[in-house]
């Protein structure tokens, strides 16, 4: 009995602690996100069907979700005999599945897993006496971009501030005298604002900008 006891004593001193043991945990989460929707716009046309779709993997223990303006979030608890990379790859193939049914406009899901050893150690608040978009733009060149050149750092993720954005307001009576609506301006702002593939243009070979005489067909 004194064997195992004056063992164990010594053993007890060099056991190792770790604040953030590698510990896997079946959980993942499904975060989509589509700009200007409201939160019932949101819940009906993309947190419900990616739960519904969701619901036929199996494994799962619990499954709830978060709605918000413009953003959804569903969490997904496998149980503890699920292997989690499994089932995160399979709620992946399945979101994937049914991407051509939510809305247009929405960004693609993204599908994380939890993992301890991706959850942040350090935070750093920036603040100053400068216009806070200004601000913003400091952290994100200046500091953010900078961090994520250091060895052994993971990721930086910059929470908060003030993005560039347009205002435009409205004129209702003008609107309707030229009877257009709403959707109407928002329609033509968002064709205005593509970027398509240009092609290519081929320069012939004395440099006039025909192409090369071929033989002919």
């Amino acid at each position: 009995m004194a064997i195992p006891v004056v063992l164990g004593l010594f053993a007890y001193g060099g056991l190792g602690v770790d604040l953030f043991p590698n510990v896997d945990f079946p959980v993942c989460s499904v975060t989509t996100s589509l700009p200007g929707a409201s939160v019932e716009e949101m819940e009906a046309s993309v947190t419900k069907p990616i739960e519904d779709i969701i619901n036929t993997v199996s494994g799962i223990e619990e499954l709830r979700s978060t709605t918000m303006e413009g953003v959804s979030v569903v969490t997904i608890q496998f149980l503890l005999s699920k292997n989690g990379d499994v089932g995160t790859q399979e709620v992946r193939d399945k979101v994937n599945s049914i991407l051509t049914n939510l809305p247009d406009g929405i960004e693609p899901p993204i599908v994380d897993k939890f993992e301890t050893d991706s959850m942040p150690v350090l935070t750093i608040a920036v603040s100053g006496q400068r216009d806070f978009r200004e601000v913003t733009e400091i952290a994100r060149k200046r500091i953010k971009e900078r961090l994520e050149t250091v060895n052994g750092v993971g990721a930086v993720n910059l929470v908060g501030g003030r993005t560039r954005a347009m205002n435009i307001v409205l004129d209702t009576d003008k609107l309707a005298g030229f009877n257009l609506s709403v959707d109407d301006v928002r329609t033509s702002l968002v064709r205005q604002n593509l970027e398509v593939p240009g092609g290519r243009i081929d320069q012939g070979a004395e440099g006039t900008g025909r192409p090369h005489p071929g033989p002919a067909q």
